[in-house]
């Protein structure tokens, strides 16, 4: 299959063997992909069955490609439910490793390369010319593989036919895991992601799936790639390092795009966004945003969850195979409208209601400006002049849930412990529904006591029975004030005016609830707290502090389509045998506040490989002196087959100072119990206004 010709291509550069992981599917696995510098990208294609023994399928079909580091290996292909589904309608899954990572061949020493980039479109031309390819590629994948769909597309290689991103980012620096408003994120990288990428990197491909150059990958991955997590760290502002694979308004994308999102995401602002600048050059293009966290919206919480697969082959068929199956005349704009409920954290669903738009910005919309006024209200008026005081409290921002780029667990609680450690404006009792939809902005007059100070802003929906409910958050870095690519220290006792847009949101108040806007200097354990106590004023009346929501009509100018609901179960995180752990705790002597995150994970990848995995993030800040805040997040892979397991092991600690970012990397692989390879790396880094 591998050479194009449709034969059994055993042992070939160009093919791997065939097993049947499930009915109507046939799995090729280690398929090797050629670029032009010689390096082989591996990839696993799932492939309809028509009972034939020949890898190919008996006629020429479209390619649906997923293009990300995850180790295509450690992925139980008789479960691998998005795939199984695709190849059983009619489509010829990739699941490709990036260069450097899983079975693919060469180095990987950052995420989002241009070489990775060029090597998506290269992989893309290679599938269309396969006589078992219909010429017709396109891309779909989650996260990474929503943002590689992005930036691929904005190569336009000719034979990309569509993309399907999901839950993804337009911005790597203003809207990833890295840095927000210009705060370092804190839990994320450390515990979950960056520490991760090392330690996955490192571990070696299946050793049945690429007998001949099993070693040599290995060990290349091993001794030559880097972390990404330093290269982060190194860039504290926007720049040239961040635009690239940012895709912006998206004007070099040429092709169709189906944009799928969800508002308990940790993307929720590019769907719209990306949408809206598509949809004005004329662009084919649909968005879908459920309440959803990162996950598929067939399995995510809370729910609806829907059989979005349903969609995608509709979506598919009508670019691939020339379908006329309405799905184009449907509305372009389906947003899930949460609305007023119980802040539970564990909740599996979502009040609220489908929405639908002919265009957008939403046919209707207005916008209603609410001032913060004297006695901690939120009014139509902008009453008396005057300032309130508030104090950095580090610790601040435990109740507003963990951002979700890949943790699917800790929706937003009850705002009321951290709002007792903010400034808090609450408007009147509603006296009808209010429709928001789109970004809530605040416009904060301060001052401050400290050159570098953050400001969290929270949109929360307040119940009768006085809980509150997050509905979105924004934050800026007051160095940041004017620039993300050129900050400037607040000089004590200097007014600014800071514009902060909070995350895109669809949201329904209820008649008799109350709107809140909490104004806090942290947002723990999410962002790195800034170094400096300090002591902040926030100005209020005719020239002071202004909340802006984006109101819609009640109803939407469309009528939203009909979904089919998920096949797939879930249970609350806090039934599993093995629960997700979210500890947070303060020392009484010290005062000190530490944020203890953990997850474990086990699973068969094939009948004679399991992975086990464990994540951890332990963040620490002292409030009484948070330029020495820590973080020290570890992750573990092990491949366990007879008689071997193999280890990969990732500790990173950064301890700061009110001037440095001080980090050390462990990285341990074992074989058995036998220490097989380590690798380390130390580095002092400025903190640039940070």
């Amino acid at each position: 299959m591998g050479d194009g010709s449709g034969g059994r291509d055993r042992g070939t550069s160009g093919g791997g063997r065939m097993i049947r992981p499930a009915a109507g599917v046939k799995l090729v696995k280690n398929v090797r992909i050629p670029m032009r510098d010689g390096v082989r990208l591996a990839a696993d294609l799932y492939v309809p069955d028509d009972d034939r023994e020949d890898f190919a399928p008996s006629v020429p079909l479209p390619v649906v490609m997923d293009y990300i580091p995850y180790r295509k290996d450690e992925v139980n292909p008789a479960v691998a439910h998005h795939y199984l589904y695709l190849a059983r309608h009619g489509y010829i899954v990739a699941r490709v490793d990036i260069r450097g990572t899983g079975a693919s061949e060469g180095i990987n020493t950052d995420e989002y390369t241009v070489q990775e980039q060029t090597d998506g479109a290269e992989a893309i031309e290679w599938f269309a010319a396969q006589a078992w390819c219909d010429g017709h590629v396109n891309m779909i994948g989650i996260s990474y593989g929503g943002f590689t769909a992005l930036q691929v597309a904005a190569h336009r290689p000719p034979h990309l036919t569509s993309i399907i991103p999901i839950d993804f980012t337009d911005d790597r620096y203003t809207d990833d895991c890295h840095y927000r408003g210009g705060l370092l994120r804190m839990y994320y990288d450390i515990g979950w992601y960056g520490t991760r990428m090392i330690a996955w990197n490192a571990m070696p491909p299946d050793p049945e799936s690429s007998p001949d150059d099993w070693a040599a990958v290995w060990e290349r991955h091993v001794t030559d790639n880097e972390p990404y997590l330093l290269k982060w760290l190194a860039h504290q502002v926007d720049g040239p390092y961040w635009r690239n694979g940012s895709v912006g308004d998206g004007a070099e994308i040429a092709c169709p795009a189906f944009l799928i999102g969800g508002w308990r995401d940790g993307y929720p602002n590019p769907p719209l966004r990306l949408y809206g600048s598509m949809a004005a050059r004329g662009l084919p293009v649909k968005v879908l945003v459920g309440p959803w966290n990162h996950a598929l919206p067939d399995a995510a919480i809370p729910g609806p969850r829907i059989d979005y697969l349903r969609e995608v082959v509709r979506w598919l068929d009508h670019w691939c195979k020339g379908a006329q199956n309405g799905v184009m005349d449907e509305p372009p704009v389906v947003v899930w409208m949460q609305a007023s409920e119980a802040p539970v954290v564990d909740r599996l669903e979502s009040a609220g209601e489908w929405r639908a738009d002919a265009s957008w910005p939403a046919p209707g919309a207005s916008s209603r400006t609410l001032h913060l006024d004297e006695l901690g209200r939120l009014s139509d008026d902008a009453g008396r002049d005057g300032a309130d005081g508030l104090v950095h409290h580090p610790a601040v921002g435990v109740t507003g849930g963990l951002w979700s780029g890949g943790i699917q667990f800790g929706l937003p609680g009850d705002q009321r412990p951290d709002e007792a450690l903010s400034l808090v404006y609450t408007g009147e009792p509603l006296a009808a529904e209010l429709a928001i939809l789109g970004w809530a902005h605040a416009d904060l007059v301060v001052e401050s006591s400290a050159a570098v100070v953050g400001f969290a802003v929270s949109l929360s929906d307040v119940a009768p029975d006085g809980s509150s409910h997050l509905v979105a958050k924004g934050m800026l870095n007051v160095t940041r004030r004017t620039s993300l690519a050129d900050p400037a220290p607040l000089e004590p006792g200097e007014r600014v005016t800071l514009a902060i847009d909070l995350d895109c949101t669809g949201w329904i108040f209820a008649a008799g609830h109350r709107v809140r806007l909490a104004v806090a200097n942290a947002d723990f354990p999410n962002v790195w707290p800034t170094p400096h106590l300090a002591t902040s004023r926030v100005f209020r009346g005719a020239a002071g502090s202004r909340l802006v929501l984006p109101v819609v009509p009640r109803q939407g100018s469309a009528t939203p389509p009909g979904f089919a609901p998920s096949a797939l179960s879930v249970a609350r995180h806090a039934s599993a045998v093995r629960p997700p752990r979210w500890n947070v705790t303060t020392d009484v002597l010290t005062g000190r506040v530490t944020s203890d995150i953990r997850v474990e994970a086990a699973f068969r990848a094939s009948p004679d490989t399991t992975i086990e995995r464990e994540f951890a993030a332990v963040c620490q800040v002292d409030p009484r002196d948070p330029a020495h805040a820590s973080a020290h997040g570890w992750h573990v892979n092990r491949m366990i087959r007879a008689n071997q397991t193999i280890q990969g092991r990732c500790d990173t600690v950064i301890q700061s100072t009110a001037t440095h970012f001080h980090v050390t990397i462990d990285l341990e692989l074992r074989v058995n119990d036998a220490v097989h390879a380590t690798r380390r790396w130390t580095e002092s880094i400025p903190r640039r206004l940070l």
